[in-house]
């Protein structure tokens, strides 16, 4: 059976406390990355210059930047599934030509096994 969060066309949103940010069409997938369209709704622009950073700081393999980017996104924006459930953990790369990359996983990728 086909995950329907995966599907062409599924959307994903992003979102910025109690406002949607952006949603993601998604175009395809490579497992474990996903690739989708990404339509900017009014909020997204605060979040622009932080993935513009992120994009500049993978191309110069600046990794400590990277993660603190990462970080960043992380505190201020959360993804939730096309079924509305929130994604526990997620790594979004939106790039400025209008499409994204994400990976993400049912549990924060920070755990500890105690």
């Amino acid at each position: 059976m086909s995950n329907p969060n995966v599907a062409t066309g599924s959307v994903w949103r992003l979102r910025h406390g109690d406002h949607e940010v952006a949603r993601l069409a998604v175009t395809g997938a490579d497992w474990p990355w996903m690739h989708a369209d990404v339509e900017r709704l009014p909020g997204f622009d605060e979040f622009r210059p932080l993935f513009a950073e992120q994009e500049r700081a993978v191309d110069e393999e600046d990794w400590e930047q990277v993660d603190k980017c990462y970080s960043r996104i992380r505190s201020a924006l959360t993804m939730t599934f096309p079924d509305g459930n929130p994604v526990a953990e997620f790594m979004l790369h939106i790039h400025d030509d209008g499409t994204a990359g994400w990976r993400w996983h049912d549990e924060p990728f920070d755990t500890v096994d105690q």
